[in-house]
């Protein structure tokens, strides 16, 4: 099974720009689905974005016109770019991939000033 390891998280201020990476220990070409979760504390987990393997992108209102989600296969891996962060971004940020289904271990993002 494919083992995903996300980076690129930290403290950030208010206005702020990250960009979370996903890489998967094998090719993610038959990975029809990769997304962009987020949980906050005492929160459910919730979609940010997510992107086929044709290209298509969908997104979280929370997040439309902020983040933009993309897939290199070639590298296997998959980015999320966030500006514009504000602190209700501030949350703990999983990839997945499927199917099958697979998450990885999630990569802290906290937005403050």
């Amino acid at each position: 099974q494919v083992h995903l390891v996300e980076s690129g998280g930290g403290l950030v201020q208010p206005g702020g720009s990250l960009r979370l990476s996903c890489a998967a220990s094998e090719s993610i070409d038959s990975m029809y689905l990769m997304a962009w979760f987020r949980q906050a504390p005492g929160k459910q987990r919730e979609l940010v974005a997510g992107i086929t393997t044709s290209g298509a992108t969908n997104y979280a209102d929370s997040g439309k016109g902020r983040f933009t989600i993309s897939r290199d296969n070639a590298k296997k891996t998959v980015y999320l770019q966030m500006r514009d962060l504000k602190p209700e971004d501030t949350a703990v940020y999983y990839c997945h991939a499927g199917p099958p289904s697979t998450w990885g271990q999630g990569t802290q993002v906290t937005v403050s000033s």
